[in-house]
């Protein structure tokens, strides 16, 4: 227990510095080497008032056949065989996942329409169906693609979105599904979507007696999953650019921390901070020109902001306590950070302008590891009492409520909607993810074969 409170309050750990053999094995993997395992998703909870919705598997015209007839659509299991990609079933568990609908299932649906003049609305009012999706995947030769979808509201009997995507690669296509989920999404909630994001993890598994981390990325629902780096020595901290295209961590593969940044493609990769002692938690600045990251060069542990391009360095906080885990508010004009300046680890807010630090977290003697959400609203963190769990803070309004109930959670991470928080937690002995929403009413389990996983971070909205 000693070791998981040393944890939250101090990344990377101090007490690694002493375990740390150098002579490892260290490999940048280029982003489009893919690994052999991938997540898989467990949802354990969801709202009880779901909206139920029809996500209608997609029709497919294969390029050497002739055109399927707009009256008759081929069987379900023909076209499933034929399709590259169940886009439907990639939407479906979107939005499943998401604690807010309740898709049909395809062996419920009166028929499987993939053109609007296919639809007979009267056969779906009975089923307690307000919205439908139909699409289509057109073969265009060469391992290209046409996705065209519809959107209907089936009180109204009218179409309320429609788009169409030409030549998508075969690798892409469940990105088509995921921004299709996104459409769904915010037309239904007024909220942007965020299915069409990736996270970063790191993953650990033992191979004999040695421990060999990666680095990877993943898009939000666990497929597609990317080794970045691989290491026999542990890797931590991994924070997202705002622009999605960097990563900053901190590795110990030259037998202690450093910080460093790295591009997803494995081009590019520096180390911006290597001093004496510890040198941790870095945290991007909104506008991506600066890192928050926690340096104890001077003596203590304390919060520094780091020029990413000419390393100069500023130091905000100077306490012989440990001060790190620092985040940027939205808009950085502030950082939260975490201190145990009080005697037990509590959140902690200093300005830029005038490097006032105050308290922020009263709740408990325990509060740390803050995570700031995108709209500045919510500050999530560890929350002690009893147990190590997420907490929600209001900043509007001060109330407390503490999310989760798994065991020893940390590194809470919002999705760049702000509308769920991914984090790490420990079940049956093994590090692994999961994602709670900010009402704490629905939650699932992100786990990997073979192995652990921690220090996720969810990443920023892809430009499309």
């Amino acid at each position: 227990m000693l070791m998981v409170m040393f944890r939250q309050v101090v990344k990377p750990i101090v007490a690694l510095f002493s375990q740390v053999k150098i002579g490892l094995t260290l490999c940048i993997v280029l982003f489009s080497s893919p690994l052999w395992a991938e997540l898989t998703i467990e949802i354990s909870e969801s709202y009880d008032n779901a909206i139920p919705i029809a996500i209608v598997p997609f029709g497919f015209e294969a390029a050497v056949s002739p055109s399927v007839s707009e009256k008759n659509s081929p069987p379900l299991s023909q076209v499933q065989a034929q399709v590259p990609l169940d886009l439907a079933q990639v939407i479906s568990a979107d939005l499943r996942r998401s604690g807010q609908f309740k898709p049909l299932l395809p062996s419920a649906m009166p028929n499987h329409p993939h053109d609007l003049e296919q639809v007979v609305f009267r056969q779906w009012r009975p089923l307690d169906i307000d919205n439908m999706l139909i699409g289509k995947v057109v073969d265009q030769g060469n391992g290209f693609y046409q996705v065209n979808m519809r959107f209907m509201d089936v009180l109204r009997k009218k179409q309320v979105l429609g788009k169409r995507w030409n030549q998508v690669p075969k690798e892409n296509l469940r990105q088509i599904a995921h921004q299709i989920s996104d459409l769904i999404y915010e037309e239904l909630t007024g909220i942007r979507g965020a299915f069409n994001t990736q996270i970063a993890y790191v993953t650990m598994r033992k191979k004999g007696k040695k421990r060999h981390y990666t680095l990877e990325v993943a898009d939000s629902d666990g497929f597609n999953a990317q080794a970045i780096l691989k290491s026999t020595q542990p890797i931590m901290s991994p924070s997202w650019s705002p622009d999605g295209k960097k990563l900053a961590y901190v590795s110990f593969e030259n037998g202690r921390s450093e910080v460093f940044i790295q591009s997803l493609d494995g081009v590019y990769r520096e180390k911006v901070a290597g001093f004496k002692g510890i040198n941790g938690a870095p945290a991007w600045s909104p506008d991506g020109k600066k890192l928050a990251v926690t340096l104890s060069k001077d003596g203590s542990a304390d919060i520094y902001i780091m020029d990413v391009q000419t390393k100069k360095l500023k130091r905000l906080t100077r306490k012989w306590s440990i001060e790190t885990e620092a985040i940027w508010a939205p808009n950085g004009q502030s950082l939260f950070f975490n201190s145990d300046r009080r005697g037990q680890p509590q959140v902690f807010q200093v300005f830029l302008d005038t490097l006032e630090v105050r308290r922020v977290t009263f709740e408990g003697k325990y509060n740390a590891n803050p995570e700031i959400s995108p709209d500045g609203r919510y500050l999530a963190m560890v929350h002690g009492q009893g147990g190590f769990n997420i907490g929600l803070l209001d900043l509007y309004t001060n109330e407390f409520d503490v999310l989760t109930d798994t065991f020893l959670d940390e590194s809470p991470s919002f999705a760049p909607n702000g509308e769920m928080i991914l984090y790490a937690m420990n079940r049956n002995g093994k590090g692994q993810l999961a994602v709670v929403a900010i009402d704490g009413n629905t939650s699932q389990i992100l786990k990997v074969k073979n192995g652990e996983v921690r220090e996720p971070s969810w990443g920023p909205f892809l430009t499309q």
